[in-house]
């Protein structure tokens, strides 16, 4: 999906925080191998690929790991503890103004870190256009992608050296970056789980100022398109019958574009029901930590609730869960579309097959939080 919640960058594109350095001379005794993990976005696929970091790093103790991002994702990756230096790009700025001045010396800022820290492989799990030409500026020897048709597009292979492929049958998306752990000479490990401990620790303390108390639930309405919102009167309504049920207020929680249909939720769920303030996403990160129950519909900030081990609902009307579904220890989906495909694919595209019931997400709800 597309940005929900954006936050200002402290560094410029390009330049490592402070605590995310490059391999010096004093290092390079120790680095045995440099890697480049180009995920630029986007929110919910970031995530997802907090797994491959890890497994690098456990798979070859003395790597060196950077990580290539989305400027308004950078809080998504920078502290990850399996990552050792944080790029970030502006991607979207750059395909509008293609031959600006500020582009240009922007790409050759990026390309100028890439030439200093002299990577070994990269890893390009995104499989996209904008992620190939990163891929291709990184100058690695080895430029690793996934094979079609893992990989959405076909054009990026031009980028890559060599590729791999994914998880056979109807695998999901995470355990298919997994198997570019080959790349570092290992076999890929069995799933596990995106675990978001480290970023609530860092953001926890900016909860934003608020008119709810806990306990309380969180309704995500927003999604990265139309075809994928649960409808405003079915959000109220799990929003009124939640509150009842569990004694809580339920806050909605909203991101550009969305303020018109948070309110519309909010207005139409009752007295308990409070409309969220903006949120940035290290904001949005701590509020959905800090949540008793999350439902929201095919959006990065449901898998990022359901990696911080909070009771997560997610509700599929046009993806196909099974490959995209949240990953954690308690979460549930709600799916009223079909399967994307019989066998390896790129998408998690699917079609709609059913409508999904108010009654439906409240029950799965009610479910999970009983299970404890």
């Amino acid at each position: 999906m597309s940005p929900n919640h954006s936050v200002e960058s402290t560094t410029g594109i390009g330049e490592e925080n402070s605590e995310f350095r490059i391999p010096n001379s004093e290092l390079d005794e120790r680095v045995e191998v440099r890697v480049v993990l180009v995920r630029l976005s986007a929110f919910g696929d970031i995530v997802h690929t907090w797994p491959l970091a890890c497994a690098l790093r456990e798979a070859q103790p003395r790597l060196h790991l950077s990580w290539v991002v989305e400027e308004p994702f950078r809080p998504l990756v920078e502290g990850h503890p399996a990552v050792d230096w944080v790029v970030t790009t502006r991607t979207r700025l750059w395909r509008r103004r293609p031959w600006s001045a500020r582009t240009r010396a922007e790409i050759s800022t990026l390309k100028t870190r890439f030439h200093e820290l002299q990577p070994d492989i990269t890893l390009d799990p995104q499989g996209v256009l904008k992620s190939a030409f990163v891929t291709r500026w990184t100058g690695a020897t080895r430029r690793i992608g996934l094979a079609r048709p893992w990989r959405r597009e076909r054009l990026p292979g031009v980028a890559y050296t060599e590729t791999v492929d994914g998880a056979t049958g109807g695998s999901h998306v995470v355990d298919t970056n997994l198997e570019m752990v080959r790349a570092v000479g290992q076999p890929p490990p069995r799933r596990r789980l995106p675990d978001g401990a480290w970023l609530l620790d860092r953001v926890g303390h900016r909860f934003p100022t608020n008119e709810w108390s806990a306990p309380y639930a969180v309704i995500l309405p927003g999604t990265g398109g139309a075809h994928k919102n649960v409808a405003v009167q079915a959000l109220a309504e799990v929003s009124r019958e939640i509150a009842a049920a569990l004694d809580l207020d339920v806050v909605v929680v909203w991101g550009p574009g969305e303020e018109p249909r948070a309110a519309a939720v909010a207005e139409a769920g009752g007295k308990h029901v409070r409309l969220a303030p903006p949120t940035d996403l290290e904001e949005l990160a701590a509020v959905l930590g800090g949540a008793s129950l999350v439902v929201g519909g095919d959006t990065g900030p449901v898998h990022l609730a359901a990696s911080f081990g909070v009771p997560t609902v997610g509700v599929f009307l046009a993806s196909d869960w099974r490959r995209n579904g949240p990953l954690g220890p308690r979460t549930t989906v709600v799916s009223g579309a079909g399967e994307s495909s019989e066998g390896p694919s790129g998408s998690a595209r699917a079609l709609p097959l059913r409508p999904v019931a108010s009654r439906e997400i409240i029950s799965a709800a009610l479910d999970l939080i009983d299970k404890g």
